[in-house]
């Protein structure tokens, strides 16, 4: 075995299952609109994290952390944006969400649920950061060339997160069809999503 990959999705999985702004994401999305919207969402973390994982194989990740200034500009905007996400949640109305063929037709819904996972987390210098320290750990120095063992890692990061963020978008959707028959529970749900990612995001801005 050229890395320890079985240690390193260990490691993963007991990350993935940490909440944070990307878990309530998916499950806000499902919930509310369906697991379509949620599988979106899932989607468009997959990417952010692809990207992440390419920027850290590259190096950049490192560069962020040797530059406070740029490190702080990134932190706080994307700060700004998860914060931005809580609000939205928050203005919701408690009326239950158009579900159904309609709903899953809407021009464009979708997309944007791809953009706002894509955002989430591509905008988290922390998951770059992340990237950068927890994938040069399983790396074997007398393995394969090193770009092939990031690839490995890379890849394994990206699908079974992909396939963890699709787990929670079918068990959100479970949640939304609680919600869609009761009043209370939907602003109990709003107002918690909704609070968290606003105390994640400022969180983000007032760690060091």
């Amino acid at each position: 075995m050229p890395v320890d990959l079985w240690l390193f999705v260990t490691t993963l999985v007991v990350v993935l299952l940490l909440p944070g702004p990307d878990m309530l994401l998916v499950l806000d999305a499902s919930g509310r609109h369906g697991a379509s919207r949620g599988l979106a969402a899932a989607g468009g973390l997959a990417i952010a994290r692809a990207v992440h994982v390419t920027l850290a194989a590259l190096g950049l990740a490192a560069l962020v952390r040797a530059s406070p200034t740029a490190f702080m500009v990134l932190r706080l905007i994307g700060a700004a944006y998860i914060v931005w996400l809580g609000v939205q949640i928050l203005r919701a109305p408690d009326d239950p969400p158009p579900h159904g063929p309609d709903a899953a037709r809407k021009p464009g819904s979708h997309l944007t649920f791809v953009r706002r996972g894509i955002l989430t987390n591509l905008l988290n210098p922390k998951a770059l950061i992340f990237c950068s320290i927890l994938l040069p750990q399983f790396v074997n120095p007398d393995g394969w060339p090193m770009w092939r063992q990031l690839a490995l890692l890379g890849a394994a990061t990206v699908l079974i997160a992909l396939a963890y963020d699709a787990l929670l978008a079918y068990g959100g959707d479970r949640l939304g069809r609680f919600l869609r028959t009761n009043a209370l529970a939907r602003r109990v749900q709003r107002w918690l999503f909704g609070g968290l990612l606003m105390a994640f995001g400022a969180r983000l801005a007032l760690s060091r």
